[in-house]
């Protein structure tokens, strides 16, 4: 079976939940409406479909080669990535003076989904390619934009980020790479990164690295940490490749999922380019902001591993329903079939598809409303409502990232369980995509990072007043609810209430006790996150049925699609937003079990 996206359901999330109309009407969107996004997701539909996922399975089975310092990717990836550049996808929601598309990244993020959907491993270079492009707009120099940013965009170079090291993985603080001046502006770069998605590869003429590094006289911890691009060939100022820069790939890690990435461990200054020891690189805005900057990096690659996720899972899902259609095992238990049925007709299974479904509706509706509240943030004339939008979405951003890649863990897993015996062989498919989501919740920030971050960044910072204005419009949509008379309205109300009121608990817990019980606040934090997370999806969700039970009254749109919405939601409700209130009493009265084991007696 090969991949169909999911476009009806995109493009609803993008018109009903998003709003994106209202965004078309924005300064520098004015092309963005409804029409235009139905023509970008149709196209970027049948690309992915028909020129990246073919390259899954045998990518998979045949990754990437180191030989000499050098990667040669899996076979056709080479082709496929220039395909992808020529068709303009990489600058899709990057500014038209650099040569990009300028759309919204509402609309980036679905065919970003979709990408991660066909083929998770080739979707990795373009999405780090993004964050580095991210970080120029925001630190470059006019000079860096110049000669970088159309390179970048129309896809003839590529970018990475280098921040871990092997003493050094999320503490930051321990990074010993160094970067001495040389009186010319420029900078000699020392020292090795680990895990650098994209570090070497052959798809592009050149590799522009994003390094953290440290100056001889810089301040120690993270203060002192400063940014460079280093590109892996030394660039003139009109933009010409010269000599071969002094970094070199010292070798590729052996994985269990997303084999065909290459992950690269980089050695910088080790004498082995062209130039002499210590590698060529120049200073990314001011010194020892570095860390400051690569933050805009990292909080784009955030919310598209959260993407990641939900497409890897989208992807799992119609697996397991294209098997579960077709493999016949037992009779009904309530005998509504005289001999054995396909397995979609059992209980259990039905469960199981419903439950990866409702989580990836879920999931995903939130990253489009977390997208457009980024695009609100940046183009909105009134400074009142971006300052509003930008909150929401940093908000968002750790539930994007650390629900969804969760969320991708055990729905891949339920698609095993699908297949039953035969998920557990590679040749079904379900298991490379069990094993590629399963570094999703590690890298760009574990979820407990996650949690930290919305723990100390997000809740915190303004005393939870964000969080309680979220909660606000979450009851705005169960007054809504609450006047409808249907089964799945009232279902929905019931838990939404349920579920917002834990919320609340739980952030009044949150800024009450983190600094004078820090230990008790943090042993709850990942379970804060996905309270969270499933309280926000679920508003979501709650949103989508009161649209779906309109349009079916008024005889609008696809009946089928409605009443598929309606049940979903449903399901959302009773199964997932059900399990918030427990989820609550682990968080503000479950601390002190965590802790009481002493660490001896582990």
């Amino acid at each position: 079976m090969g991949y169909a996206a999911p476009v009806a359901d995109m493009l609803f999330c993008m018109k009903e939940l998003a709003g994106l109309e209202a965004l078309s009407q924005l300064p520098g969107f004015e092309d963005a409406g409804l029409e235009t996004a139905e023509a970008v997701l149709t196209e970027a539909a049948r690309f992915c479909a028909e020129v990246v996922e073919p390259l899954n399975v045998p990518s998979d089975r045949q990754p990437p080669v180191w030989n000499q310092g050098s990667v040669t990717t899996s076979a056709g990836f080479k082709q496929a990535f220039r395909q992808f550049a020529e068709g303009g996808w990489q600058g899709l929601q990057h500014p038209l003076e650099f040569g990009g598309q300028g759309l919204p990244k509402t609309i980036g993020a679905a065919c970003t989904e979709m990408l991660n959907s066909a083929s998770l491993s080739f979707a990795l270079c373009p999405l780090l390619t993004d964050g580095a492009i991210e970080a120029l707009l925001t630190a470059g120099s006019a000079e860096q934009r110049r000669i970088y940013l159309p390179r970048m965009i129309d896809g003839t170079w590529t970018g990475t980020m280098n921040l871990t090291e092997p003493q050094a993985g999320s503490d930051l603080a321990a990074v010993r790479t160094k970067a001495v001046p040389q009186g010319d502006g420029s900078y000699r770069i020392s020292g090795q990164k680990i895990y650098i998605t994209y570090g070497e590869h052959d798809m592009a003429d050149n590799i522009v690295h994003l390094v953290l590094a440290r100056t001889p006289d810089a301040p120690a911890g993270v203060k002192g940490i400063s940014l460079f691009l280093c590109p892996k060939f030394v660039v003139g100022a009109d933009g010409a490749l010269g000599a071969r820069n002094d970094v070199y790939c010292a070798s590729i890690e052996h994985k269990l999922g997303i084999k065909a990435s290459p992950t690269a461990v980089l050695v910088f200054g080790d004498d082995q380019g062209e130039v002499g020891a210590g590698a060529i690189g120049h200073l990314i805005g001011e010194e020892n902001r570095g860390l400051e900057y690569m933050f805009v990096m990292m909080n784009a690659a955030r919310f598209s591993v959260g993407v990641q996720g939900i497409g890897v899972a989208e992807r799992a899902y119609q697996r397991a329903v294209d098997y579960a259609r077709q493999r016949v095992q037992s009779r009904p238990v309530d005998g509504s079939l005289p001999a054995g049925a396909t397995i979609i007709h059992h209980p259990d299974v039905k469960r199981m598809l419903m439950s990866m479904r409702a989580h990836i509706e879920g999931c995903r509706a939130l990253a489009c409303v977390s997208a457009a509240a980024f695009d609100t943030a940046h183009h909105h004339t009134d400074a009142a409502v971006r300052q509003q939008q930008q909150a929401f979405c940093e908000f968002t951003v750790p539930l994007v990232k650390g629900f969804s890649t969760e969320m991708s863990n055990d729905v891949t897993s339920l698609g095993i369980q699908v297949h039953g015996g035969m998920g557990f062989i590679e040749e079904t498919g379900a298991a490379q995509h069990f094993r590629d989501a399963r570094i999703l919740a590690i890298y760009e920030g574990t979820t407990a990072i996650q949690a930290n971050d919305l723990v100390g960044r997000k809740t915190l910072r303004d005393g939870g007043a964000t969080a309680r204005g979220i909660a606000q419009q979450i009851a705005e949509t169960e007054a809504a609810l609450s006047s409808r008379t249907s089964t799945a309205a009232q279902s929905m109300h019931k838990r939404l209430q349920a579920a917002r009121a834990a919320f609340v608990e739980v952030v009044e817990f949150v800024v009450a006790h983190t600094r004078s019980q820090p230990g008790a606040v943090f042993a709850g934090s990942v379970p804060y996150l996905m309270l969270a997370g499933r309280l926000l999806a679920g508003w979501q969700m709650a949103r989508a049925l009161l649209i779906a039970e309109d349009e079916l009254a008024a005889g609008q749109g696809d009946a089928a699609f409605w009443h598929a919405k309606i049940a979903t939601a449903r399901f959302f409700a009773e199964h997932i937003l059900s399990t918030v209130p427990g989820t609550r009493d682990a968080i503000i009265e479950g601390a002190e079990s965590v802790n009481a084991l002493a660490v001896d007696s582990f």
